[in-house]
């Protein structure tokens, strides 16, 4: 198998839990907190919006997760998902590294959410809810979420960040064609963004400000609930049969990682392909982690850890977390999965304990990076991906000049199918490194709540 191209597992070797490195981590990572109170958040706290399995599952310290078979065989349809070799962009970069990418764009969404949009639409319906409420940046979570609820019988109904919703309207009609409703945000149609179109009638929107629209609609509704395509522990949880299945291919391959790297917006992907080498580290395994975000956004690399809300209205419990503060308003870019200002609690627990590193790039220097392996490999990566398409030639790089044959895993988390726009101003000389400015985020972190 040493010379092969593609590493493909059986069926019958898709994985039959989900890892949870809750259960491994040296410290504990800081529980959510209660915005009113400041006291740790119990189920009853989150029963208005989530079903109770999923809230289970935000909590536990099991090693170990069964998945239902139910979602095992809607996973069939796509999943054990391919390990690629990337031997044509190792060829073109000279490099004496390996270079392997995890690929996710072969789901019927295109990209890796619907490793979680699945169970959890499976929940839902499980417990008799009837409609759920999501937020999407670029697109690729309310798509799934819509597919998914297509699949379990539920109705969806997505806010879109408006710059993506303009910038994407395939996207939109992705949703649509599964049966969801795609409503820009913000909208007229809830409080949350009522206040902020009074504020600017011509908001971009931001994932805070969509989140606090989706929220606001579950909380209102007995028969709904909200559906998270990111940043929580039971998200982070169902993505890791990325990292699950890219160890029996790796295997498969005769190798294992020196390098593990995947973007990092919420930090879904990266946890679903990092967190099983994470473990694998706490057991002493010399492999390095990185996550990669956008310049334009960098929670990791310019955020606080500290308590914030996970939305911009205000109305989600607290979580310690790599935050540019719940107002922040990044500038707009394709990449609009990442424009979060927020980072998974469990990643950034992560970082702080030293167990990963971080990185910022601004996103022209990732779309030549996507067109590079476009050109080797054939794959157009999603403008989200394509971060960790940069990072990945970055260190196989750094192996040629070094004179190193390391090998190098990232996760491919989506196909740009949808986001050709983005490409053809790319190639017009039309994009822009927008960088935030220094005082609106210094703003939004002086408004951080006040815990402990």
């Amino acid at each position: 198998m040493s010379e092969s191209t593609k590493y493909l597992l059986s069926e019958d070797r898709l994985p039959k839990a989900w890892y949870n490195l809750n259960a491994d981590l040296p410290v504990p990572a800081p529980p959510p907190l209660h915005p009113g109170t400041g006291q740790p958040i119990g189920p009853d706290d989150l029963a208005p919006i989530f079903p109770m399995a999923v809230i289970a599952q935000e909590v536990t310290s099991e090693r170990w997760i069964e998945i239902p078979e139910p979602v095992r065989e809607v996973y069939r349809l796509w999943r054990p998902s391919p390990l690629v070799r990337a031997r044509r962009l190792e060829k073109a970069l000279g490099t004496p590294a390996k270079i392997y990418f995890k690929y996710e764009g072969v789901s019927p969404a295109g990209s890796h959410k619907p490793n979680t949009s699945v169970p959890q639409a499976f929940y839902n319906q499980q417990e008799g809810v009837k409609r759920l409420s999501t937020e999407t940046g670029a697109g690729q979570w309310g798509s799934s979420l819509a597919f998914a609820g297509s699949l379990f019988g539920l109705e969806v109904e997505v806010f879109m960040v408006r710059i993506s919703y303009e910038q994407k309207p395939y996207r939109r009609a992705l949703m649509e064609t599964y049966g969801a409703r795609c409503i820009a945000s913000p909208s007229p149609l809830t409080e949350s963004g009522r206040a902020i179109l009074a504020k600017d009638p011509h908001s971009n929107g931001s994932l805070g400000i969509a989140i606090s629209e989706a929220v606001e609609v579950a909380a209102s509704r007995d028969d709904t609930k909200y559906a998270l395509g990111s940043v929580l522990n039971h998200v982070c949880l169902h993505q890791t049969v990325i990292g699950e299945e890219a160890m029996l291919q790796m295997e498969m391959a005769g190798d294992s990682p020196d390098i593990v790297i995947a973007c990092t917006g919420g930090g879904s992907n990266f946890a679903g392909l990092a967190f099983p080498y994470v473990r694998e580290k706490l057991k002493g395994a010399k492999v390095r982690v990185i996550g990669v975000e956008p310049a334009s956004c960098p929670t990791l690399t310019k955020g606080l850890y500290a308590y914030d809300f996970g939305d911009t209205g205000k109305l989600t419990p607290l979580v310690k977390m790599h935050t540019l503060g719940a107002t922040f308003m990044p500038p707009g870019s394709h990449a609009g999965g990442l424009r979060y200002h927020g980072m998974a609690p469990m990643v950034s627990h992560v970082k702080e304990l030293g167990l990963m590193e971080a990185r910022a790039y601004h996103q022209t220097e990732c779309f030549a990076a996507a067109v590079q392996f476009a050109r080797s490999e054939g794959i157009v990566p999603a403008p989200e991906s394509s971060h960790a398409v940069k990072g990945a030639i970055d260190e196989a790089l750094r192996c040629k000049r070094e004179g190193r044959a390391e090998t190098i895993l990232f996760n491919l988390s989506g196909h740009g199918h949808f986001d050709m726009q983005a490409y053809t101003d790319f190639f017009a000389g039309k994009l822009r490194d927008n960088t935030y400015e220094q005082g609106d985020l210094d703003a939004a972190l002086a408004e951080l709540p006040k815990v402990g």
